[in-house]
């Protein structure tokens, strides 16, 4: 993926992870919104480790990803695990956390390409 792509694709996800915690604050589902970003940072910062270790390589991101993302992921989803009255909820919202990952790693895959 180019510079270029790499930072539009940063910038649409910024703007879309702005207005789900406004949309969240807004509706009040706060938390919900934290597991779901919890999810997303931990399990992308697997993703950096697994690949890395995959290849046997430095890949960018890897360091970051395992010294400062993943312990953040991690914590959130432990703060919140007893935070969420409805368990089912904290499933659903890790669920929606991976398929979100997936989304943008089958983007990713391809380039940055959605067609």
């Amino acid at each position: 993926m180019s510079t270029a792509r790499f930072l539009a694709a940063q910038s649409v996800g910024l703007i879309l992870v702005t207005i789900a915690v406004i949309l969240a604050r807004r509706f009040k589902f706060l938390p919900m919104m934290l597991v779901i970003l919890g999810t997303l940072v931990a399990v992308n910062a697997l993703t950096h480790a697994v690949t890395a270790l995959s290849i046997l390589r430095y890949g960018p991101g890897l360091f970051s990803s395992i010294f400062i993302w993943a312990p953040l992921g991690i914590a959130t989803l432990i703060r919140f695990k007893g935070g969420i009255d409805d368990q089912r909820q904290y499933w659903i919202a890790i669920a929606i956390g991976v398929g979100i990952n997936v989304v943008v790693g089958i983007l990713t895959m391809r380039g940055g390409r959605v067609v």
